[in-house]
């Protein structure tokens, strides 16, 4: 019977749909494989099935709601394709009307950027100098790099933020999918707060020079930042734009919170079950917290209210980021974002978005 079906592997990768997306289909009655092996569990598929899951596939893509999908199915084979007709012309009403809502509503929202006046105290000054530990800078650094954004639409994004208040210096970086903060205890300032966003090869450049075990000199000159450290320094221009207010985007300490230890956490989340995200580009980790405080890597269709997806290599990034045997997981809700902390320094964390799972 295997011989002249497709498996699910086979039916994902001519289809333009994910195992995982296959698997939620013939859980909602959409896309039914042809036999199921009581054994395994394993999904065959009819070879005349490939032509509905490439139309379901379009389907998907094109964002029509699954109670229309459903019945775009039911009748594709049919001889009258008046239904089917119908429910397209529909749908891309629905979308057109969107699409005119939304620039309706973003001419607006430009409007009043455009025009409303910046009444917010910049945060930059003429000249900041004060010294740093190497080690604790070379720490902090070390713990948000790998979350700075690559996307040359968002270059206020491609750095790392030095944010300078009181006795404190907080390094912060963000890609809108994972975010990560450090700090640095700093001597010789006392001034007001001062903001600065470093372009990533000056961080890179900095790093480099954080070998030994004395201070170091930080200081900026309006657009200008450098670092000494003995003889050799490493200085530039700052990015010349502003980084959003990440104070906002903090989380509270969440309740379902696991310590976990990184080493078998990591060879878990690299052996375990996976999932695929909606176009099929990145796996992803399904978590729960228990309420004995550990974490279970939920296999496919093991989801419930308490079950959180993430992608699984910002999750492995953000774990060796941590630098800790031992780390916190918070995992709060499905839409949640989810928090990695370190036990002896809360104030030094990652985020990292979760993922929309099927439904």
């Amino acid at each position: 019977m295997e011989d002249d079906m497709r498996s699910i592997g086979e039916m994902a990768r001519d289809s333009g749909l994910g195992v995982s997306a296959l698997r939620f289909y013939d859980r909602a009655g959409v896309l039914v494989p042809a036999w199921v092996d009581p054994v395994s569990g394993y999904r065959w598929y009819e070879p005349e099935q490939l032509e509905e899951a490439r139309v379901l596939a379009r389907l998907r893509r094109a964002g029509m709601p699954l109670a229309d999908i459903r019945l775009v199915l039911a009748s594709w084979s049919g001889a009258d394709t008046d239904l089917v007709g119908k429910l397209l012309r529909a749908h891309l009403c629905r979308l057109e009307q969107g699409l005119s809502d939304a620039r309706r509503e973003f001419s607006a929202l430009r409007a009043l950027l455009d025009h409303r006046e910046n009444v917010m105290t910049s945060f930059r000054i003429a000249t900041v100098q004060m010294s740093i530990a190497a080690p604790e800078l070379a720490a902090a650094l070390d713990t948000v790099r790998f979350a700075a954004s690559t996307d040359p639409e968002l270059p206020m994004l491609g750095g790392v933020l030095f944010d300078i208040e009181g006795n404190s210096l907080h390094v912060v970086a963000t890609d809108r999918y994972r975010m990560a903060v450090a700090q640095a205890g700093i001597g010789g300032y006392d001034g007001s707060r001062v903001q600065v966003i470093v372009r990533t090869p000056l961080v890179d450049a900095m790093r480099a020079l954080l070998d030994g075990e004395g201070p170091v000199r930080l200081s900026v000159d309006g657009d200008r930042v450098t670092l000494e450290a003995g003889d050799r320094q490493a200085a530039g221009q700052c990015l010349d734009h502003d980084f959003p207010d990440y104070r906002r985007l903090l989380p509270a300490a969440g309740e379902r919170r696991a310590l976990i230890e990184v080493a078998a956490f990591r060879k878990a989340l690299e052996t375990g079950p996976v999932r695929s995200d909606e176009a099929g580009a990145h796996d992803l980790s399904v978590l729960r917290v228990e309420d004995g405080g550990t974490v279970t890597l939920c296999a496919d269709g093991d989801d419930g209210p308490n079950c959180v997806a993430v992608n699984r290599e910002f999750l492995l990034d953000a774990l060796a980021a941590g630098a800790r045997d031992r780390l916190i997981l918070e995992l709060v809700a499905p839409t949640v974002p989810i928090a990695i902390r370190r036990p002896d320094d809360e104030g030094t964390f990652s985020i990292l978005m979760p993922v929309r799972l099927d439904d």
